[in-house]
């Protein structure tokens, strides 16, 4: 604590003080919860919702999945946690993942320290002291000298702004803020507005329950065969003998995902025999990850992934019988891969019903929400419910609707107006403590979450174990190493098909919002080596001090507490 800490605690004024705040309660928070208590740190959590799990908890929309293996998609910091677990099936659904991610806090004892149904509204850091305050939308600030947001990529819902969406008379939902108690959908006429992933794993559950389901779909996304099924308890068994080596592996791939043989070559030196073989092959396998490892050049060169696009396409029309529905669902705007790559159960085979109909919503966009139903500008569709599945305001809105400043002038709102900028997705330049998890500049939504995750908790609070090592308590991002990491990151997408498409990644999906690409695509395992040398070159791009003396790197004047080498200059 500093010394103005020291006094307002000893004369019982002022807020209540911790070593850190944690913004948010899902699986980033939980885990740098753990972490920092193993280091002696004083921890406040707060979470918007009523228990722990993030978007989890949120997300309950019937067929809510995870598209990444569970095997995987699971912490690795306990070997202990890892072996107990038994995941049913291949693929965990929503309420497996929070069932999980109960048993972790529980196992753990992480609930104490969590203050639920809590939104932070703001955080401003004073300079003079060294000290975040964080104030709740109940009107409590606690004060802290680090914050740290783990706030979510995918946690702050858009519901779309349709005109008369107030005169609907019946009920309408949204994925990510579905009813805890669920929706019976039975009998019922049903508008289902959106085909991501959300949609897409949504929509063959509801058609088994409508009378009848009207899809609209602006645009079409690639959806490939998930192929669930239960977990063979031999692969289960063999899996987790391997874990140590498979989760070391995983830092060595480009999406944190071990298991997959790498390609080695490009898919235009394949015959066609031979790419139509490959592709059969990770189709019958089923997974995102398998598809997209097929060959080395389909998220690079536009020709090779047009002949991968062009498989897909050829299975939905063989799949969908209706000629003119079939090529609706092909999409043809983007290049497979460069958005969300889904994973469905029987989604195309859903168009072969009698009651679902397929509404082209770019033709005859939707002009207003009527009291009885969706009015498109050819006609209107009367409904008894609604669903959204219209996405987020993906990797920057959670953390925009805190208002965050600092007393020398710097407003986060402002510095993101034209794009989010961050130094390594760890820290954003004129933030002294801030740190966020998976933020945007980071693999985090391109790689599995977990893993992201835990690399990032595990850096954070190294980084905090150096400095409180050395007595010092302040550190940010140098503005021109944050400079010099978004031109890297812009960089490395621009070589990439990844711009081509008007996806989340870019915030496409929000009107109004900057488009620029935000997460790093150079893969996780450059990300960590650039991590790893960052600290081994003393926090390169990192200032770090005492709280009012720059400690420098070339030996000027400085705190004489602190090591020359952790200057980062």
């Amino acid at each position: 604590m500093s010394v103005a800490e020291h006094q307002r605690k000893a004369e019982g004024t002022g807020p209540a003080s911790f070593d850190v705040v944690v913004v948010g309660a899902g699986l980033g928070g939980l885990y740098a919860l753990h972490r920092l208590r193993a280091l002696g740190l004083t921890v406040k959590v707060f979470e918007a919702g009523g228990d722990v799990g993030g978007t989890w908890f949120w997300n309950r929309y019937p067929g809510c999945r995870c598209d990444v293996e569970s095997m995987e998609y699971s912490y690795s910091f306990s070997n202990e946690l890892q072996q107990e677990w038994k995941w049913p099936e291949r693929y965990g659904t929503q309420p497996e993942i929070l069932r999980y991610i109960n048993h972790v806090a529980e196992r753990f004892d992480l609930r104490r320290d969590i203050e639920f149904n809590c939104r932070v509204v703001s955080a401003f850091f004073d300079d003079a002291i060294n000290q975040w305050s964080v104030t709740t939308e109940r009107g409590d600030v606690v004060a802290a000298t680090f914050c740290i947001m783990a706030t979510g990529n995918l946690s702050t819902p858009r519901v779309p702004e349709f005109n008369g969406l107030g005169s609907f008379e019946s009920d309408w939902y949204h994925t990510g803020l579905w009813p805890h108690e669920g929706v019976d959908f039975s009998g019922q006429r049903v508008a289902v507005v959106g085909t991501g992933s959300s949609g897409v794993q949504m929509i063959p559950h509801i058609a088994e329950q409508a009378k009848h389901l009207y899809v609209f779909q602006r645009t079409a996304n690639f959806s490939l065969p998930a192929c669930n099924a239960p977990l063979d308890p031999e692969k289960e068994r063999q899996h987790k003998a391997d874990y140590p080596e498979r989760r070391r592996a995983a830092y060595d791939t480009p999406f944190g995902i071990a298991g997959y043989p790498p390609p080695v070559r490009k898919a235009l030196e394949a015959t066609p025999e031979e790419r139509q073989q490959a592709y059969e092959e990770k189709w019958a396998t089923g997974g995102n990850i398998s598809f997209l490892y097929a060959f080395t050049d389909l998220l690079l060169d536009k020709s090779a992934n047009d002949t991968a696009a062009e498989f897909v396409r050829e299975k939905i029309r063989r799949t969908v019988r209706d000629p003119a529905v079939a090529e609706l669902l092909s999409p043809k705007d983007h290049p497979i891969g460069t958005k969300r790559l889904i994973l469905d159960t029987n989604y195309y085979e859903t168009y072969n019903r009698d009651n679902v109909t397929l509404v082209d919503a770019r033709s005859d966009p939707i002009e207003q929400i009527t009291p009885a139903g969706v009015r498109t500008r050819a006609r209107e569709y009367a409904v008894d419910s609604i669903a959204f599945a219209t996405g987020y305001d993906a990797m920057t809105g959670a953390m925009l609707e805190i208002d965050i400043r600092t007393s020398s002038g710097a407003n986060l709102r402002e510095k993101w107006s034209a794009s989010p900028r961050t130094y390594m997705g760890i820290m954003v330049a004129a933030f002294p403590n801030l740190f966020m998890i998976t933020g945007p500049g980071s693999p985090g939504v391109k790689s599995q979450m977990i893993l992201s995750i835990e690399q990032h908790v595990d850096w954070i609070t190294d980084c905090i174990k150096q400095l409180r090592s050395r007595s010092l308590s302040r550190v940010e991002a140098d503005e021109q190493a944050e400079k010099a990491w978004i031109e890297h990151v812009n960089e490395v997408a621009g070589a990439t098909l990844y711009p081509l498409a008007n996806s989340w990644y870019m915030g496409a999906n929000i009107p109004g919002k900057p488009r620029i690409f935000m997460p790093y695509v150079g893969g996780v395992a450059a990300y960590k080596n650039k991590c790893d040398e960052v600290v081994a070159d003393g926090y390169q791009g990192f200032l770090m001090t005492s709280g009012a003396v720059n400690v420098t790197g070339d030996g000027a004047s400085g705190d004489t507490t602190a090591d020359a080498d952790m200057s980062g200059k």
